[in-house]
């Protein structure tokens, strides 16, 4: 990726987290940890001209100003270490800060108009993998990267002027030496030496690690998506167990984790090529000013305090110009986790962006579809309705062969589904929609019952009630955690039908003025199912009742049945409907 590229990644990264929730405290904060990462250059400064003081102090053998030196050398680390403590503090405030802000950033594109049910309908332009890892992982190594490196950078450019002054100041004899037969002379040739030093390194370092950046992305996406298998299998260990499924599992899981192994030897392979010259760069950079510094000293330009202070200059400047060759690995990972986190923010807004062909407003009474056409993401036709009227109070029973689309229609009316083309008008009116599968959230039986709202909102007396009304005694409320207020409710521990029944029972609590059950009671036997839908009836008498099931919902009572025949029908058709 160009420079200019990964810069606005970073421009627009940073703008979410000082835009966040204390956006004024985190900016004070930044501005606390440079003053005093800037302070640190002076005590560096004043390093320099402690070791000429201190090894002139013993070249001239006097104890005592040596003595002195070494409580003088006290104090400055002392005040130095008590700067960096401080420092070092003040910055994770701001990390967890600004991960914060970052965080809610990307949760909030995340569920702003249902992106994240839309990014997994296959309504992304792009492959997004594992948004949990980009939310969770690339947020905080974004912001770790970006402080720790963007802070040093900051110092780093202050500081070269400094210690350039200093060795400018210093380095004020020349290197002689003939070149075929021509004398020359480099004056203050140590300064000249710093730049020309580390510029040849710093673009051998970036040749040898330029593969680096993209190598830690792919190595990201795989650990997620090797992370996310195992999840998969920790939430379907029933269906996984009975169909006896641990070798098939095991393989996949296998050939994950080997795409990890593979892209890591690449990584290693690649690191310790770059290693084979930073690694001896950063351990002789304070040893090269030394010889570099050695013909003025030997030439008797300088004495062994002088020669000692300017090797201390030359290194504090090749050190601060080192910046980029001591940062290359961080700064590639932090470039690959902007590149994803950035990517996930675009296609979030890609997808909220994505035009529908299915037109929405509100109804004042009932629900009404015109004209819709519903269609798979890759453009083939599920499912075609003229005309379709739904009014309140009723119960309707829509019927059809599996793989219709009835479930896509539900999704349509929900808002989530924009794969084709009509109109939808929506009742403006309390709506539930309790599909095949139930979920229920992390938490305990109340929380979950009260969902989507909150348990502290409910009565906990109603939601007893809503649980006896769908089956479930006292003894089977304790079992699933309602004994004791903290005990969570572990839904891979309960049946589908006891998963279906608790599902039912917040329609009780929540008393929704339309029901829509996309068979939600299919994994219940013909009895239970048949008590459950008269108890829904009876209970909830005002409530639009609509119910996607292949078995006939006679016991419900009165209802419409309508027939969505797979056949196309013409635009102005309008399906078929029966009285029972």
């Amino acid at each position: 990726m160009s420079v200019p590229g990964v810069l606005k990644q970073f421009t627009r990264l940073l703008r979410l987290c000082v835009s966040g929730r204390g956006g004024k405290a985190g900016l004070a904060l930044l501005a606390g940890v440079l003053a005093l990462q800037l302070a640190g250059i002076y005590f560096s400064v004043r390093l320099v001209t402690w070791t000429s003081d201190f090894y002139g102090a013993l070249e001239k053998v006097d104890a005592r100003a040596a003595v002195w030196q070494i409580g003088v050398f006290a104090v400055i680390v002392g005040l130095n270490s008590a700067r960096g403590l401080t420092a070092e503090y003040m910055q994770k405030m701001l990390h967890i800060r600004w991960r914060r802000s970052l965080t809610e950033a990307a949760l909030g594109s995340w569920f702003s108009d249902r992106a994240y049910w839309r990014l997994s309908q296959g309504d992304c332009p792009r492959d997004v993998d594992n948004p949990d890892q980009r939310i969770a992982d690339d947020c905080h190594l974004f912001v770790k990267g970006m402080l720790e490196e963007g802070i040093e950078l900051i110092t780093k450019i202050v500081a070269i002027f400094s210690y350039l002054i200093l060795l400018w100041s210093l380095s004020t004899f020349a290197l002689g030496f003939s070149v075929w037969g021509f004398d020359v002379s480099i004056p203050r040739y140590m300064v000249w030496a710093a730049f020309i030093y580390v510029a040849l390194s710093s673009w051998l370092t970036h040749m040898l690690g330029r593969p680096l950046q993209s190598l830690f992305y792919v190595q990201q996406k795989r650990e997620g998506d090797f992370r996310f298998s195992m999840a998969r299998i920790r939430q379907s260990s029933d269906e996984i167990a009975l169909m006896g499924g641990e070798n098939a599992e095991r393989a996949s899981l296998d050939r994950r984790f080997d795409g990890i192994v593979l892209n890591w030897r690449k990584l290693a392979a690649r690191e310790f090529l770059l290693g084979c010259f930073t690694f001896p760069y950063q351990h002789t950079v304070l040893r090269i000013p030394l010889f570099v510094a050695l013909p003025g000293f030997l030439a008797g330009s300088i004495a062994l305090g002088g020669l000692m202070q300017i090797a201390m200059a030359f290194s504090n400047v090749v050190t601060t110009l080192s910046w980029f060759i001591f940062s290359y690995r961080p700064l590639a990972n932090l470039v690959a986790a902007s590149s994803r986190l950035n990517g996930f923010l675009t296609a979030m807004a890609a997808v909220r962006r994505r035009p529908s062909g299915i037109a929405r407003d509100v109804s004042t009474g009932g629900l009404h579809v015109r004209d819709l056409e519903l269609r798979t993401p890759d453009g083939r036709v599920l499912l075609e309705i003229g005309r379709l009227d739904l009014q309140p109070g009723e119960t309707v029973w829509l019927r059809g062969q599996s793989g219709l689309g009835k479930t896509t229609l539900m999704k349509a009316i929900a808002g989530g589904w924009d794969h084709g083309k009509g109109r939808i008008r929506a009742p403006a009116a309390r709506t539930l929609f309790l599909p095949q599968k139930a979920y229920f959230p992390q938490g305990d039986i109340f929380g979950a019952i009260a969902y989507p709202g909150f348990a502290e909102d409910c009565d906990r007396q109603d939601i007893r009630a809503a649980l006896e009304a769908v089956g479930l005694s006292d003894a089977d409320i304790g079992r699933l955690g309602g004994a004791a207020d903290g005990h969570p409710l572990v839904a891979s521990d309960l049946s589908g039908g006891e998963l279906q029944r608790l599902a039912l029972a917040r329609a009780l609590v929540h008393r929704p003025d339309w029901l829509f059950l996309d068979e939600a009671t299919s994994a219940l036997d013909d009895e239970a199912e048949a008590g459950l839908l008269a108890m829904l009836r009876q209970k909830l008498p005002r409530a639009a009742i609509v119910i996607v099931s292949h078995r006939d919902p006679a016991a419900i009572g009165a209802r419409r049945t309508i027939d969505l025949e797979a056949r196309p029908r013409p635009a102005a058709a309008a399906p078929e409907l029966q009285h029972a």
